[in-house]
């Protein structure tokens, strides 16, 4: 009888708990949740950002107050980052230099056996060097203004940065900030993904119209998924991203050893092509997509990151980190500084160049900037949120011009760019809720003309 105690609580607790609409499934996925998020972000928090470990926890209990629970083991000397829930599902996050933070998983050793560097940096005019010259006084103070007025509201910004024609000509940055510190754009990671795609078609690796050609998808329907359909998330597949213990994305992000193979083994939900569903599993599949285009390792993809989209891009102050299975984070886990951030954004302004360099055919940025074909949300090209559909309804951005287009991320992470004012706008922070971006993206346009 007294065996049968323990289980019979846990029956009535999940009975409760259910009732109150958190679900088994919930229960059973919270530790391994907790423990995996909290070791993840709090390792590229503190060696990734040079966040201290108050700010990098204050900013993770933001998430749930179920994360005040964790127990939290920092190795300075090492970079590991160790994490328990209540003792259940221990996780330890590792640092490795040029390759940034990434849970640890059993079997899997392909960031530990690469070595690799920061990327260089450069004293020349940005957007090639970071050297910014180019200040206008007036929306300088502006932008110090809306930063201080953002932050006295809890809105939580770290970056500003104004980009006119080509010139960096505002930044302003709090909480820890600086122009060199890398700080996580969550989403905005899937536009960078997008680029990489459009690289490899510009080399001739791969045209989005083509079948993705994963062989795990050969023998059944999900064989017909197009790239196009995988960037412009209408590929159908069934991928949950409401961000509880036990969906899709948590699973992936923070208990999955490769979070591609998470999303390659999704079923097909919706005939490709006919709904749009936000998901970031679609985004690391194309990250596993760009890894076996260019050599199916860590070291190869790396390498062919460096060469055609870092280094072309200038980006000196950012880590494109992967998981333990050795993909990139397509969907999340890009860390850069606010002016590299507007680097991409000036790299679709320019239709593709930058720096002398062109990464992308002109094509493949018009491409991305399109509405998809859904019949349900047309609104989201390549990985870009759009602010309109092109049917004549109502925009998403209403201060701002209709052929405006972002990357976007968790904690409002924005890379606004507005082709008809020959500008781009990053905001960087933390905010918990909304942010006002279409507001204060308008009185920055208003101050430029």
């Amino acid at each position: 009888m007294k065996k049968l105690i323990p289980t019979v609580i846990i029956m009535l607790l999940i009975a409760v708990l259910s009732v109150n609409g958190i679900t088994p499934s919930y229960i059973i996925s919270a530790p391994g949740v907790a423990s995996g998020m909290g070791a993840k972000l709090l390792c590229s928090a503190r060696y990734v950002s040079g966040f201290s470990q108050q700010q990098a926890f204050a900013d993770l209990v933001q998430y749930s107050s179920i994360l005040e629970r964790l127990d939290v083991q920092y190795n300075d000397e090492a970079r590991t980052v160790s994490t328990s829930f209540f003792g259940m599902a221990p996780t330890t996050a590792t640092y490795i230099e040029g390759l940034g933070c990434a849970n640890d998983y059993d079997g899997y050793n392909q960031r530990h056996e690469l070595t690799t560097s920061p990327l260089p940096v450069f004293t020349s005019r940005w957007p090639h060097g970071n050297r910014v010259e180019t200040i206008n006084s007036a929306v300088q103070s502006l932008t110090d203004a809306l930063v201080a007025q953002d932050n006295t509201a809890g809105l939580d910004t770290r970056a500003l940065l104004v980009v006119h024609k080509g010139n960096i000509i505002a930044e302003s940055y709090a909480q820890g900030a600086s122009a060199e510190t890398p700080l996580l754009g969550w989403s905005m990671a899937k536009s960078l993904t997008s680029v990489m795609i459009g690289n490899l078609a510009y080399r001739g690796l791969l045209s989005a119209d083509d079948a993705a050609g994963f062989s795990a998808w050969q023998d059944d329907n999900r064989r017909d998924i197009t790239i196009k359909q995988l960037l412009t998330m209408t590929d159908g597949l069934d991928f949950s991203e409401q961000y509880n213990p036990g969906d899709d994305a948590t699973a992936m992000l923070f208990t999955e050893a490769s979070a591609s193979d998470y999303a390659l083994g999704r079923a097909l939900a919706e005939q490709p092509g006919s709904q749009f569903n936000y998901s970031s599993g679609t985004a690391n599949i194309l990250s596993r997509l760009y890894v076996d285009k260019t050599g199916g390792t860590l070291a190869a993809a790396m390498q062919d990151y460096r060469t055609h989209i870092a280094v072309p891009l200038s980006f000196q102050h950012s880590i494109f980190e992967t998981d333990a299975s050795g993909v990139f984070v397509g969907s999340s886990y890009l860390y850069a500084s606010a002016r590299d951030w507007a680097r991409l954004g000036q790299l679709m302004l320019n239709k593709g160049v930058l720096n002398g360099a062109r990464l992308v055919s002109e094509d493949w940025v018009t491409q991305s900037v399109q509405p998809n074909n859904s019949l349900n949300s047309r609104a989201y090209g390549y990985q870009w949120w759009l602010n309109s559909d092109g049917s004549g309804s109502a925009v998403r951005w209403p201060d701002l011009p209709v052929e405006a287009y972002s990357a976007q991320g968790n904690r409002q992470q924005y890379v606004l760019v507005i082709p008809s004012k020959e500008m781009v706008i990053v905001r960087l922070g933390w905010t918990s809720g909304a942010y006002p971006i279409s507001s204060r993206a308008a009185q920055l346009l208003q101050a430029v003309d």
